[in-house]
Formats: C-alpha cells, sequence, structure tokens
C-alpha cells in the first residue's frame, strides 16, 4: 500500500511544489542586482486583478516579510512521509526529531546566507531566520520592497467573504534573481492574503444567548415548546440544547476516567493571546466536571514584540477561539499539556510564523488549527498555501498529527459564489474535521446523531416557512466537498465517490452544531460567563484530545503522525460511526450568526431542521462530505493506540 500512497502522493507534490525545484542545491554563484530574473508563480492571490486595483500602495510604509526557502529534497520528503505514515511499511512510525529534519531536508546555511546577503544588498533589513531555516524574516519600506522583488504593490477592492474589502497586495507576479530562484519558493507579506484566515466558531450574541438561556434543553427533549407546531414525531424535536457539560462531551465519545492524554501535549495555533485563560478554564471546569489545569500545565509562546493590528484583525473572536480550543482539546485529554502558539496579527506573516513555530519546536504532538480561509481555496496565493503545506510536510515526518476544521458555511457558495472547499483543510497533509449534530438523552445515550447542515424555518401562523435568505434556508453547517488543487492521496481511492481523482473533505468528524454544542467559560468586558459554543473549530479540538489519548495508550507514548492513512484504515469497523441523516430539529427563539451565513437576525420563532441537505452536502452511508469516514465511536481511541 505504501507504493500507491507515495505515487498519489507525489501526484500532489507536484502542484504543491510547482513554485519550487526538486532536489535543490544551494546556489553557488555571487548575486547581485542584476537584471537577470526569475517570477515566482502563484506569487498574487486572485483578488488582486487590473479590474480591481483602486490605488498605489504608500511607499514608505513598512512591512515585514519573509521569504520561504526550498527544502533540499521535496521529493524524497513526500516519499518519507507516506512511508512513516503507512501501517505495514518498514519505515511505519519511525519519526525523524528536528536535527535529523534540519539535517536531511531543511534549506542549507549557505542558501540562507546567500539569500540574507541579497536582500541586505537591495536595502532590506533582516531580523532573523527561523530555527528550520524556512524562513528569513525581513522589513523594509514598501518602494524597497518593489524594488527587490520586481514588483508593484497596491490596494484592491473586491468583493470576498461577502464583505468588499480593501487589502494589499503585489500587481505583478513577483521575481528574484535567477541564481536565487531554485532557492527562493515565496515572499509571503506582500499581500494582506493572511488576513482573511479567521476562526471558526460561534457563541451566541448576549441577546441571542439571553433568549436562548430561558427556553433551553439540558439534555435533548428536556425541554420541547409544544406552543409551536410539531414538524418531528414526539421524541425527535427538542428546543435548542443548553451546551454540553464536559462530562456530557466525554460521555459522548465513550471516554472513561483513565482517558486523559497523559503524557502528551497538544498544540493549538491562534492569533492574539486571552489574558484570562488560564482562569477560565479552572472556573468553567469546577462548573463542568473537568478537572481544572494544573500549575505548568499549560503554556503560550508569544510573539516578540506584542500584537498588532488588533482591532482590524477582531483580536476578541481570535481570544475566544483560543479560550475554546483549549476547553474542548482540555476536557477530551485534561491530563495533557496544552501549549498556545500566538501569531502577533491575523494580516502578513502572523498566523504562519505561530504555524511554523509548533512544528520547529516540536514539543507538541498534535496541532489544532481551528481557521480557515473565508474564500475557500481562492484567495491565498498558491506561493503562500504551498508554505503551509512545506511546513505540514515536516510535521508529518516528525510525527506530529495536524487537525484543521472545514469551515461552518457550508459548500462556501454563500460567501464565494459557488461550491469550494476550504484551505488548509484541504491540505493533503492535514486530518479535516468537519462536523455532527448531537442530541444526548439524559443518561448521555444519542437520541440524534447526524450531519451538521443546518435548516432555518420561520413560524408563519400554525406552520414552518423555509427561509429565503441569500443562501435560501442554509443556516450553518461544516464545510465539505472536492478540492480544487489537490490532488486524491491513496488513503481516499476507492473510499471516496465522485471526487474525480481528487482531495475531498473532511476526514471525520465532531460535534461542531451550536444548537447542540458545547459550554465554555470566558471572560468577556470583565465579566465571566458560561455559554455555548460551536463550529467545526470546536470539532478540531476534540479531535485533537482524542489523537492525544490514543497516543497515551499507545506503547512508550509513540506519536501517530500523519494520522489520515490509520483513520481510512478504520472504514466499516466500530471505532467510527457511520453518520446518515435524522428526521429531527430544534426550536430556538433566536437565529445564530456564523461568518458567511445569512439568517434573520432578530427574536421570533425558529425551527432547525437537521442534515436535510440545504445546500449540495449531506451526510449518508460511507464516507461523505459532511462527515467524512463519520465520528468516533466507542473503541477509536483504542483502536487508534494500535
Amino acid at each position: 500500500m505504501h507504493s500507491r500512497l507515495w505515487h498519489a502522493l507525489a501526484a500532489t507534490a507536484a502542484l504543491l511544489a510547482s513554485t519550487a525545484a526538486t532536489a535543490v542545491a544551494a546556489p553557488t554563484t555571487p548575486t547581485g542586482n542584476t537584471g537577470d530574473r526569475a517570477p515566482i508563480a502563484g506569487s498574487t492571490p486572485a483578488w488582486a486583478t487590473p479590474h480591481t486595483e483602486v490605488a498605489r500602495s504608500n511607499g514608505n510604509t513598512v512591512r515585514h516579510i519573509q521569504v520561504a526557502l526550498a527544502l533540499r529534497d521535496q521529493a524524497g520528503a513526500e516519499r518519507l512521509a507516506a512511508h512513516l505514515a503507512t501501517p505495514g511499511s518498514a519505515e511505519h512510525g519511525k519519526f525523524l526529531s528536528s536535527k535529523e529534519f534540519l539535517d536531511r531536508f531543511a534549506p542549507t546555511k549557505d542558501a540562507v546566507d546567500q539569500v540574507s546577503q541579497w536582500l541586505g544588498s537591495q536595502g532590506l533589513h533582516v531580523t532573523g531566520v527561523s530555527a528550520n531555516r524556512h524562513f528569513v524574516d525581513a522589513e523594509a519600506p514598501t518602494a524597497t520592497l518593489e524594488s527587490a522583488f520586481g514588483t508593484r504593490i497596491a490596494a484592491f477592492r473586491a468583493r470576498i467573504d461577502g464583505t468588499t474589502r480593501t487589502l494589499t497586495a503585489p500587481a505583478a507576479p513577483v521575481t528574484v534573481p535567477t541564481s536565487l530562484r531554485a532557492s527562493i519558493t515565496a515572499v509571503l507579506g506582500l499581500d494582506d492574503s493572511a488576513a482573511l484566515l479567521t476562526p471558526q466558531h460561534t457563541r451566541p450574541a448576549a441577546a441571542a444567548a439571553a433568549a436562548a438561556e430561558q427556553h433551553c434543553a439540558r439534555w435533548w427533549g428536556e425541554q420541547n415548546n409544544t406552543d409551536v407546531p410539531q414538524k418531528y414525531p414526539a421524541g425527535s424535536q427538542s428546543n435548542s440544547l443548553c451546551g454540553y457539560t464536559g462530562t456530557q462531551v466525554r460521555a459522548m465519545y465513550k471516554l472513561d476516567n483513565g482517558n486523559t492524554g497523559t503524557g502528551t501535549t497538544i498544540g493549538v495555533v491562534g492569533a492574539y493571546n486571552s489574558a484570562t485563560v488560564v482562569a477560565d478554564t479552572n472556573q468553567a471546569a469546577a462548573q463542568l466536571g473537568v478537572p481544572p489545569l494544573t500549575d505548568g500545565q499549560y503554556s503560550a509562546v508569544l510573539p516578540q514584540g506584542g500584537f498588532t493590528d488588533a482591532t482590524e484583525c477582531g483580536a476578541d473572536g481570535w481570544a475566544a477561539e483560543q479560550t475554546l480550543d483549549v476547553q474542548a482539546s482540555h476536557t477530551i485529554a485534561p491530563a495533557a499539556k496544552i501549549r498556545y502558539y500566538a501569531g502577533k496579527t491575523c494580516k502578513g506573516t502572523g498566523i504562519y510564523d505561530a504555524f511554523n513555530q509548533a512544528v520547529t519546536d516540536n514539543a507538541v504532538d498534535v496541532i489544532s488549527n481551528s481557521y480557515g480561509n473565508a474564500d475557500g481555496e481562492t484567495s491565498l496565493p498558491q506561493a503562500a498555501r504551498d508554505q503551509f503545506n512545506s511546513m505540514a510536510l515536516q510535521a508529518a515526518i516528525q510525527g506530529q498529527t495536524i487537525t484543521v476544521s472545514t469551515g461552518d458555511a457550508g459548500n462556501n457558495s454563500g460567501p464565494v459564489g459557488h461550491p469550494t472547499a476550504s484551505f488548509p483543510s484541504s491540505s493533503p497533509w492535514v486530518v479535516a474535521v468537519g462536523g455532527t449534530s448531537v442530541g444526548l438523552d439524559q443518561n448521555n445515550q444519542p437520541k440524534v446523531l447526524t450531519g451538521w447542515e443546518n435548516s432555518g424555518n420561520t413560524q408563519t401562523g400554525n406552520s414552518w416557512a423555509p427561509q429565503r435568505d441569500a443562501d435560501g434556508p442554509f443556516a450553518s453547517g461544516a464545510g465539505g466537498g472536492t478540492s480544487a488543487l489537490y490532488d486524491a492521496p491513496d488513503w481516499q481511492a476507492g473510499v471516496v465517490p465522485g471526487a474525480g481523482g481528487k482531495r475531498a473533505v473532511p476526514d471525520i468528524a465532531a460535534l461542531a452544531d451550536s444548537y447542540t454544542g458545547m459550554l465554555v467559560g470566558q471572560t468577556i468586558k470583565g465579566q465571566f460567563g458560561i455559554g455555548s459554543y460551536g463550529g467545526t473549530s470546536l470539532a478540531s479540538p476534540l479531535i485533537a484530545g482524542l489523537v492525544a489519548d490514543a497516543q497515551q495508550a499507545r506503547s512508550g507514548t509513540a506519536r501517530a503522525g500523519l494520522l489520515t492513512p490509520v483513520l481510512y484504515s478504520l472504514k466499516g469497523s466500530g471505532a467510527i460511526a457511520d453518520v446518515v441523516p435524522q428526521k429531527a430539529g430544534v426550536w430556538t427563539p433566536m437565529m445564530h450568526a456564523f461568518g458567511g451565513v445569512a439568517v434573520p437576525g432578530g427574536q421570533g420563532s425558529y425551527l432547525i431542521d437537521f442534515d436535510a441537505r440545504p445546500q449540495n452536502l449531506q451526510s449518508g452511508p460511507g464516507w461523505d462530505n459532511v462527515t467524512g469516514l463519520g465520528t468516533p465511536a466507542d473503541g477509536f481511541v483504542g483502536a487508534l493506540s494500535q
């Protein structure tokens, strides 16, 4: 099997490395400011067109950039990662240390020195080099950057994620000296595409939360408003849930007192930092049946120089994301250490800096990423996407598992205008995590388990009228579908129907529906409160916690690495529950708002239909585009630990 896996991933690698040379040797000739230039393909985002350009960028504005360097043996790294991940391979599980990866695959010191020297000769100030030599950091005024990289930087006004935005980007392809082109694969930070990486969760607004709290059910059917039309038979309609406690969520995944993640470390990547996350987690834990964090169990890796662009980037939303990720993963693996990696900004290279640090440190076993491209796969330039994939490749070789949320706007046709998967969940080097709607009874047994694709209805007299918003009745749901960019890896061959040979997402799913969400405690404007959160941002750290529990049970707490081949080998086993549509729904006095999703904003009487195919996504027998293979069942942790 491993040879077929390598061939499939090699086809993907041809696209991932289309801007990089394979088996790159360090340049040996001196470089200077000559007219001999080579372009970097995929260095301009799709939205940066002559039609959308509105102004020239201020030449005096100082920008921080990262020059990304090519691996010495891209093909060899791809091949090794495939063998390491494949059960039965002679190399299965024999992961490399950070130093071994550096010595075998990282750019050479000579390559770093030559690129650094050239940048200095062009007037850029080199500020550092990442420990894995992936990035050379530099800064300079925009005019200097334009001269160095042979481009013009401008402002563009385009409609992205349903909102008209003004973003900066190169107006022409970035170029570098031909003698350095084999070493340089991208220049990050010249455009604002990273600002389109957004958290993927929701917490009902204060008014919505207050309205729902008066009517919500602590378990499925505990409260059911019989004053509204009963669309579903008795037992299949409930008021929306108040949010599950930690005890209920652990019961959902059949965890016992021995499943704690002892001896493991979970990494969380985000932007900005909540100063109250530890206190919030412990205060919530006392009320939700979860052990508090012990001294030293949680740590944060913060950027040098503090944070920037907090208002523009919505730092409060990132703080909520951080809090959710920490508490969700801690609920599932309460003894695992948690290390949070904070990007200094949502713009430029902030998120990639944090992710690369998590990979380079190699101190965490699984890395949860609860963010995604607000415009599907298209708005990030190809060269930028390639850098994420290169970092994820290093993680796979080091044995780190990466989980990524698939998004909350379903097939993204609302914000984008057509169905598309989201990046980075479509990367072939990650576990793409979709979502479920789950209704547990008073004994924590599932009465409802279906895919998270919600349709909205508004009460009209004694009946329910499907909503007719900009995206029709669609009211939120997990992202899924077929990638337009990446070929199907071998582990999806014969499993995913109708994907046309392309990578399909998700791979697996966990609790995500905010109407059946999880209780999280957070301090907002000085006031601590506990409320229900949802989104695939919840699902990703839940799966990360289960990966930690499985690692705890493995001999020597050995890492799992790229997890997808093992997950697909469990298809049809009792470890993964197949998820299919179930006719059920919840009543709510307020609709929940997700980015890129249109719903009524006022208080009223609404019914949410579960998994009724409001778009082209729906769960179904076998692999499906909402839950992938399904959702963890009794035996999941044990099966992963083998």
